[in-house]
C-alpha cells in the first residue's frame, strides 16, 4: 500500500513496483465493477504521483481472469435509482473526475485492457496514452441496454471513431475485440495476454514506448473495416427511425443483425445517445463531452427505463425490458431534451476541468 492513501478494503491495490505506481482493480467476482470507493482510491493515487517525481509510469489493471471492469456498480445504481436517491451522481461526479484527469496526466498511463472492458471500465483505461488490448479483450459501451447514454467521456471517445463506427457501436451496445478496438481509437496496441506479466515487470525498469514496443504484435483480424462501407451510409441518417430503416434496407446480413439489436434498446436513450454523440463530435475537449455526460446521466436516473433496464439485464435476467415508451416514434423532442437539461443538483462544474 501507499502511505497518505484513504484505508480502502482492498477493493484497489495500490503499490509501487520500480518506477510504476500500480493499480489493480481488485472485486474479481463482480468483474470488477467500480464502486465510489474505488473511483476515489484511484484519484487519491494519482493524486499522490502526479507530485512524486520518480513514478514514470503507472499501470491499472484488472484481477482475475476475466477482465478489466464491467463498469459502474449497476445494482448500487439501481437501488439509488428506485429510492430516489443521491448516491449516483455524487459516484458520477467523481469518477467522470477521475475520467478527465487521466486524460491530463504527462506521463505514461498504461491500462492493461484484458478481458471485458465495459463502460466505466472504458473510462479508467481509454483516456489513458498507452492502451493496450489482447487476443481476450471485448470491449463496449452497452448503455443503451440499461436505458443510458454512454458516458464516462465514451460519447467523446465513439463521436471520434472513423466514419460512423461509433455511432454503430453506441447505439448497438455490441463488444469489439482488439483490432476493432485499436480501428475505433479505444486501444493503441495489441500484446498477447500471456506476455502481460513480462511487459508489467519491464515496465518497472523500462521507458514504457520501448517496452510495449518489445512484446505488441498484430491483432487478430478485426470485423469492422470490412462494413465500413454500410455502417457509414446506414448510420450518418438523421434519426435512429432512419437509421433503422436503412439497416434494413441495405441488404447485409449483418445489417438487419444491428437493427434488430437496436430495436432491443431502450428507445428514449438511443434518441439521446444519437444525439449526444452528434453534439460531442462538434465539442472541442473531454471535459465539455463529460459535462453534457454528467447532465444525460442524471436525467436517466429519473426515468423509468434505467430501473426497468438494470431490471431485465442484472437483477432478473430476463432480458426482456418493458420500455417507456416501447417505441422509437413515441419519444418525444421534449423526451430527449431532458437529456441535457441542468440536473437539480447542479451541473458537474469544475470537476470535469481541474
Amino acid at each position: 500500500m501507499t502511505d497518505g492513501l484513504p484505508e480502502e478494503d482492498e477493493t484497489v491495490l495500490v503499490r509501487r513496483e520500480g518506477r510504476v505506481g500500480r493499480l489493480t482493480l481488485n472485486r474479481p467476482r463482480a468483474l470488477n465493477a467500480l464502486t465510489h470507493a474505488m473511483v476515489s482510491r484511484l484519484d487519491a493515487a494519482l493524486t499522490e504521483w502526479e507530485g512524486d517525481p520518480s513514478v514514470r509510469t503507472v499501470l491499472i489493471d484488472g484481477a482475475g481472469e476475466r477482465g478489466l471492469c464491467a463498469g459502474g456498480d449497476i445494482r448500487a445504481i439501481y437501488e439509488d435509482a428506485r429510492t430516489g436517491g443521491t448516491a449516483s451522481p455524487a459516484f458520477w461526479r467523481d469518477e467522470y473526475r477521475l475520467n478527465a484527469r487521466i486524460a491530463r496526466l504527462p506521463g505514461p498511463y498504461v491500462a492493461f485492457m484484458d478481458g471485458i472492458v465495459m463502460g466505466g471500465g472504458v473510462g479508467v483505461s481509454a483516456h489513458g496514452n498507452v492502451r493496450i488490448v489482447t487476443e481476450r479483450s471485448q470491449v463496449a459501451m452497452p448503455e443503451t441496454g440499461i436505458g443510458l447514454v454512454p458516458d464516462v467521456g465514451g460519447t467523446y471517445l465513439l463521436s471520434r471513431a472513423p466514419g460512423e463506427l461509433g455511432t454503430h457501436l453506441a447505439l448497438t451496445g455490441a463488444a469489439v475485440g482488439a483490432a476493432d478496438a485499436i480501428l475505433c481509437g479505444l486501444a493503441d496496441h495489441c500484446v498477447p495476454s500471456g506476455r502481460l506479466p513480462v511487459l508489467a515487470a519491464e515496465l518497472a525498469a523500462t521507458d514504457a514506448p520501448v517496452a510495449v514496443r518489445r512484446h505488441a504484435t498484430a491483432p487478430p483480424e478485426g470485423e469492422l473495416a470490412a462494413d465500413r462501407e454500410w455502417i457509414d451510409t446506414c448510420y450518418a441518417a438523421d434519426s435512429v427511425e432512419e437509421i433503422v430503416d436503412r439497416l434494413f434496407a441495405c441488404g447485409h446480413h449483418a445489417a438487419k443483425q444491428a437493427a434488430e439489436t437496436i430495436l432491443t434498446k431502450s428507445p428514449t436513450a438511443l434518441k439521446a445517445t444519437l444525439a449526444a454523440l452528434r453534439t460531442a463530435r462538434e465539442s472541442a475537449t473531454l471535459e465539455e463531452v463529460l459535462e453534457a455526460e454528467y447532465r444525460a446521466s442524471c436525467a436517466a436516473l429519473r426515468t423509468p427505463d434505467l430501473v426497468e433496464g438494470i431490471r431485465a439485464q442484472v437483477i432478473d435476467k430476463d432480458r426482456m425490458p418493458r420500455w417507456q415508451p416501447g417505441d422509437l416514434e413515441l419519444v418525444t423532442e421534449k423526451d430527449v431534451a431532458r437529456f441535457s437539461a441542468a440536473p437539480p443538483g447542479g451541473d458537474l462544474g469544475p470537476a470535469g476541468r481541474e
